[in-house]
């Protein structure tokens, strides 16, 4: 996990595409597709704070048409919790030992997949406590992994609102809260020269990635739009476990 080679920025940028196609599709999805795989080969601090300022300047054109769609009373309070409690997150990640943050962004992955295919539904009215419970624990999971989505996700998909207005919720929470998460990576030192290289290289691909997953949704059967994002999370969480390493490698 030191220096980055021109193949290994390669790769990442590889992976970069299929999770902005993913986020521009689904709303959500990149972190969990990027960051199990990233931190198989990259310093974790480096990989979520390389994502992180990735997806929320690239990923601005998507909130434009989702401010309008989201449900503001159930979105608001998630936020604002999210950026509060980042930052108890953002302390674990520069506290803790690599392989263990590997092991539990897997498990973060593979869990809220697993809850999601299982059919669960969230029933109740989305209250505003239960709202701030959700934006909380997804802020302490964002500031560990970059991977803030499962609570939200579970949350929100799990409703019985249409397509649209789910993945304009995640579209404008993500935006929103990364705001939060900036300010605790930056207390925090994580935008090194080895951050801007993996920017730089990123850049292009999960600019063109985020493009063409709207498109993708645009034209796409709602049906779709959960089994899509589900089959290559799952992929990716596979392909991450640290046990595997000695195989992928």
């Amino acid at each position: 996990m030191g220096s980055f080679t021109p193949g290994l920025l390669a790769f990442l940028a590889c992976i970069l595409f299929i999770a902005g196609a993913v986020r521009g599709f689904s709303g959500f999805g990149a972190a969990m597709i990027f960051m199990p795989v990233a931190t198989s080969v990259v310093y974790p601090p480096t990989a979520a704070a390389s994502f992180l300022f990735l997806d929320f300047f690239i990923g601005l054109p998507l909130v434009f048409r989702a401010l309008r769609l989201c449900d503001w009373h159930t979105v608001l309070p998630a936020v604002i919790a999210s950026v509060i409690f980042v930052h108890v997150g953002a302390w674990f990640l520069a506290n803790t030992d690599v392989l263990l943050l590997r092991w539990l962004i897997f498990a973060i992955v593979t869990g809220v997949l697993l809850l999601l295919i299982s059919g669960w539904r969230y029933h109740g009215k989305p209250s505003i406590p239960v709202s701030l419970g959700i934006g909380a624990t997804s802020g302490i999971l964002g500031g560990v992994s970059q991977v803030s989505g499962p609570p939200v996700v579970a949350f929100w998909l799990s409703s019985a609102k249409e397509p649209a207005i789910v993945r304009a919720n995640l579209i404008v929470y993500f935006t929103l809260a990364s705001i939060g998460t900036i300010f605790a990576f930056a207390l925090n030192g994580f935008f090194t020269a080895e951050v801007g290289r993996l920017i730089i290289a990123g850049i292009p691909t999960y600019a063109l990635g985020i493009f063409l997953g709207s498109r993708g949704f645009g034209k796409a059967d709602p049906k779709y739009y959960r089994v899509t994002a589900y089959g290559l999370i799952a992929l990716a969480a596979a392909t991450s476990m640290p046990l595997l390493d000695g195989i992928l490698r």
